[in-house]
């Protein structure tokens, strides 16, 4: 029997609208999660305008409400956490342990079937009685959701909420692990930060956790930048917004440095202008990260790669959700990762309009939708 679930839905056309779709139970190896909180990110909104009608919302938590008859790793009841970027761990990414670029199931990885398909083959929702897609293939910002059995991992903590939980899908994943997992930050290192978002926060807390001696967090917004000293940050530089490239505020790092620019570099500002931004913060042999997710093409001045300097563009942080989740969780549990401080504000589903507004207005460090 199918669920009713109401959802956001987007248009297309940079609308959306909140309204009812129909959930499927789950076949074999799929799981109906009923959906306690989804984060919001710039992608989301991104997502109004792709072009067709998609159920919104790629961060969300829940309980498992049924599984598919050959679902093994969580059970009725399990408090998850939602994984978009749902492996095979099959395919020759899989199996080297690179899940969060699977060749078949990566709704962003060009070539895979989850790309170029958007998961059709899961046909298990429909709105006015059509398959309708699901956003990164979980679809986060609606009541129910039907996914992949691997798209879903047990919380191990009781106490975590379920909005902190929800935040862990994307933003905090790609943050801490891009330090942890893809620039490898050493201990006693320095660290800079463009953009201090909800990534950024998710970087900086990394680098700490990383046991990163000095964390310089770099923005145009001082109240981000006060966000980013309760967060760990030990350094702040106010940047100009009319400073192309962050070349002045580059030079303010190299001052904090001793003359030579810092160990590591990440770039989480979304601008595609300073794509090139973390090469001129960084020392030679130094480690540049950019962490947003920039696609445009961009032009980088080959100057900034002297010498021998690595410029990494990895995905979702490296992300292997069995693994990383519960790790994240348990450097929550020791106080090291907060995550509870980093919503800044909760919202209906209903207020997803105004929950937009104050994402892209820069009020908020997370923003959170509930669901009763």
């Amino acid at each position: 029997m199918a669920t009713h679930s109401k959802s956001a839905i987007s248009k297309g056309d940079g609308t959306f609208v909140i309204d009812t779709v129909m959930v499927s139970n789950p076949k074999s190896d799929e799981v109906l999660i009923r959906l306690k909180a989804a984060g919001l990110c710039h992608t989301d909104h991104d997502s109004l305008t792709w072009g067709k009608p998609i159920i919104l919302g790629h961060e969300g938590s829940g309980i498992v409400e049924v599984i598919g008859s050959d679902v093994k790793n969580v059970a009725v009841g399990d408090a998850v956490i939602l994984n978009w970027a749902t492996p095979c761990r099959k395919c020759f990414q899989c199996v080297r342990g690179n899940e969060h670029i699977c060749e078949n199931n990566s709704p962003v990885v060009a070539g895979s079937n989850g790309f170029t398909e958007g998961h059709a083959h899961l046909k298990g929702t429909t709105y006015n009685g059509e398959p309708i897609e699901r956003s990164f293939n979980i679809g986060t910002l609606s009541e129910y959701t039907l996914v992949k059995a691997s798209a879903v991992v047990k919380n191990p903590s009781t106490k975590m909420s379920f909005a902190a939980a929800s935040i862990i899908s994307c933003g905090v994943m790609t943050g801490y692990g891009s330090v942890v997992n893809s620039a490898k930050v050493e201990a006693h290192s320095s660290v800079v930060v463009l953009g201090t978002g909800g990534v950024g926060l998710s970087v900086i807390q990394g680098a700490k956790v990383s046991k990163a001696s000095k964390i310089i967090a770099v923005d145009i917004n001082p109240g981000r930048l006060k966000m980013a000293e309760n967060f760990g940050a030990n350094h702040t530089i106010l940047a100009d917004k009319k400073d192309k490239g962050l070349l002045k505020a580059a030079e303010e790092v190299k001052k904090m440095t001793d003359g030579r620019g810092a160990d590591y570099a990440f770039e989480c500002t979304a601008v595609p202008e300073l794509g090139a931004a973390p090469l001129a913060m960084i020392r030679n042999a130094g480690t540049a990260c950019q962490v947003s997710g920039i696609e445009q093409e961009i032009t980088i001045d080959m100057n900034l790669f002297e010498w021998d300097k690595i410029y990494i563009n990895p995905l979702y942080g490296g992300c292997n959700p069995e693994n990383d989740f519960p790790k994240i969780v348990k450097h929550f549990q020791s106080g090291e990762l907060k995550l509870e401080e980093m919503i800044t504000r909760t919202y209906s589903l209903d207020e997803l309009n105004l929950a937009f507004e104050d994402m892209l207005s820069g009020k908020n460090a997370k923003g959170v939708i509930v669901f009763e």
